[in-house]
């Protein structure tokens, strides 16, 4: 029988802060203000933000970076036993290499009604047919999460009139 995994959710808020601090990067940079951190033991291994737009990339999304950033601190395509902390619940892209890393858990901030794809349009970690189940809770810090996102998109639609 399969020992149940404990969670530590002590610091769940203490990490999402430093997503969202990673998140006001990208906003400093004219980038979607999403940020993301990988965490290992407690320890952040990996961190970014949104930047499509500076790096000419659109698979340059916060947990894109992130999970790579993280990869190669440890030296692994694989991270077993991290947990990612997002501002902005996950597209399916992210979703795919979330999977493929071997992501234990991922903590999200603000639900994504359009594109989300952990909760708010399907649930892709629950599908059968993936090899790797990742565990996934929403909302935390999502008001201010959300707050950020909603006060770029006023400040860019008002320069734009």
């Amino acid at each position: 029988m399969k020992k149940p995994r404990i969670i530590d959710r002590s610091r769940d808020e203490h990490f999402m802060q430093l997503a969202l601090e990673q998140a006001r990067l990208g906003a400093e940079q004219g980038e979607v203000p999403v940020g993301a951190v990988v965490v290992v033991d407690g320890e952040v291994v990996g961190q970014g933000y949104n930047c499509p737009i500076g790096r000419h990339d659109p698979s340059a999304h916060a947990e894109m970076v992130a999970i790579r950033n993280a990869a190669a601190a440890l030296r692994n395509y694989r991270l077993p036993g991290s947990t990612l902390y997002v501002t902005l619940e996950p597209c399916s892209m992210c979703a795919g290499l979330i999977v493929h890393s071997r992501i234990e858990r991922v903590v999200f901030g603000a639900s994504e009604p359009r594109a989300g794809v952990v909760a708010s349009r399907g649930r892709f970690f629950e599908e059968a047919f993936l090899n790797h189940r990742v565990l996934a809770e929403g909302g935390v810090l999502g008001e201010a999460c959300s707050a950020l996102l909603v006060e770029f998109f006023r400040q860019r639609r008002g320069a734009a009139l």
